[in-house]
C-alpha cells in the first residue's frame, strides 16, 4: 500500500478550481442569461405590451404624474381639458384619477434572472450574488495553476491574460 503524502499547492489549487468551477457553472448560465438581456433593456427584445389602468388620486399636477406612477423617462405630450396624455398613449384623466398606459415588459422568470444582478445588499439573495462573485475570482485566480510555468500553454496563457486586462482598460475609458 502506497502512503499519501502532502498534496502540493499545484494539486490543491487544480482540484479547487475544477470542483468550483463545477459548482458555479448554473450560477454561470443565469447570470450570462439575464446579462445578455439587460444589454438590450433599452430595447423592446423579449417584451410584450400590457396595458395598464391605474386609479390614482383625481387632480394631480401635471409635474406630479410621472412620479406618482413611478415613471422615469414620463413625458406630458398636451393637454385636453381634464385629459393629460404623456409617453404617446397614456392618458391620466384629471377629473377620475385614471391612468391608462402601456408598458413593455420581459416575461416574469426572465425578470427573476435579472434580479440577481440588481440585488441589494438587504436582499437575502445577495448571498448569491456575493459567493459567486467570490468564486470567480477564484476561478480567475486559481487558473494560474493549471500549467506549470515552464509550459508553453502557460505563457500563452500570460499572453491571453495580458490581451484581456487591455481590453478592460480600453473598456474603462469608452
Amino acid at each position: 500500500m502506497e502512503k499519501q503524502g502532502k498534496m502540493s499547492l499545484n494539486k490543491i489549487m487544480r482540484a479547487l478550481h475544477r470542483d468550483i468551477g463545477f459548482l458555479v457553472i448554473g450560477m454561470t448560465l443565469i447570470y450570462a442569461i439575464s446579462g445578455v438581456v439587460l444589454i438590450y433593456r433599452d430595447t423592446n427584445f423579449l417584451k410584450s405590451e400590457k396595458i395598464i389602468e391605474k386609479q390614482l388620486e383625481p387632480g394631480i399636477s401635471e409635474s406630479d404624474l410621472g412620479k406618482e406612477l413611478h415613471m422615469r423617462r414620463f413625458k406630458i405630450e398636451k393637454t385636453e381639458g381634464d385629459i393629460i396624455v404623456f409617453n404617446g398613449d397614456g392618458t391620466y384623466n384629471k377629473s377620475t384619477g385614471l391612468a391608462t398606459y402601456s408598458e413593455n415588459s420581459l416575461p416574469g422568470w426572465i425578470n427573476t434572472l435579472n434580479g440577481f444582478h440588481k440585488t441589494s445588499s438587504k436582499s437575502i439573495v445577495h448571498w448569491f450574488g456575493l459567493i459567486y462573485g467570490i468564486c470567480l475570482f477564484f476561478l480567475a485566480i486559481s487558473s494560474f495553476w493549471m500549467f506549470k510555468v515552464s509550459s508553453r500553454l502557460f505563457k500563452r496563457g500570460m499572453i491571453f491574460t495580458a490581451v484581456g486586462l487591455v481590453i478592460a482598460v480600453i473598456l474603462l475609458f469608452l
